[in-house]
């Protein structure tokens, strides 16, 4: 079994969604000075890859500690999408025949080639329009992936696509790097960490065949 890890690197000054905390990580204790390595890790909660839950735009809405696990692991479905710019609409979602059924969509799009190598914050992303989250809501999906920093267009008023996709219990799993993966059914596994109340949380996601 070849496992692909779909996750960005942590690391010190990574870039970040414009308006996030910098990502710090230092040396706390050497094993010169102490005996031991330890490094102390400081950044925002949606950093890299990352689960959003509910609660960061939900009022009320369900913390990632108490996020369905089972929405994380299983077989995903990656949608070709790369010669989409701007907003992915319901229509390209369409033409991209994901499978009924489908209960875990990544959205491959041609944001992870600015992975390779990583560059600066950019606001020209593609992102998902709101009538393409309404259109993955009917269809029952339970998680949604893409590989940016933020499902979201950047500059969009009001949040949408986040509140239609959040307010019907779908978390989003953002941050992923799927520039050397093909379309179609995987076996995937992203599992965040439990953070009590938390709005996010950092996420190793892999996936399988």
């Amino acid at each position: 079994m070849t496992i692909i890890d779909v996750s960005i690197r942590l690391r010190d000054a990574m870039t970040v969604y414009r308006g996030n905390p910098p990502v710090r990580i230092r040396s706390a204790m050497t094993l010169r000075k102490d005996g031991v390595n330890l490094s102390e890790l400081c950044l925002g909660s949606h950093t890299g890859t990352h689960v959003d839950a509910p609660s960061h735009f939900i009022r009320n809405g369900a913390g990632v500690d108490r996020l369905d696990l089972e929405r994380f692991i299983g077989p995903a479905w990656v949608a070709d999408l790369r010669r989409v710019k701007g907003g992915i609409s319901a229509e390209d979602l369409k033409k991209a025949r994901i499978p009924r059924g489908s209960r875990r969509v990544l959205l491959h799009t041609g944001n992870s080639r600015w992975w390779h190598p990583a560059r600066g914050f950019r606001t020209d992303f593609v992102y998902l329009a709101a009538d393409g989250a309404d259109w993955l809501v009917q269809r029952g999906v339970e998680l949604v992936g893409i590989d940016y920093l933020s499902i979201e267009g950047y500059g969009v008023p009001g949040a949408p696509t986040h509140k239609r996709l959040l307010g019907a219990g779908i978390p989003i799993l953002e941050g992923l790097d799927l520039f050397k993966v093909r379309a179609g059914r995987w076996q995937m596994a992203a599992l965040p960490l439990r953070i009590v109340n938390g709005d996010a949380g950092l996420t190793r996601a892999v996936l399988w065949e």
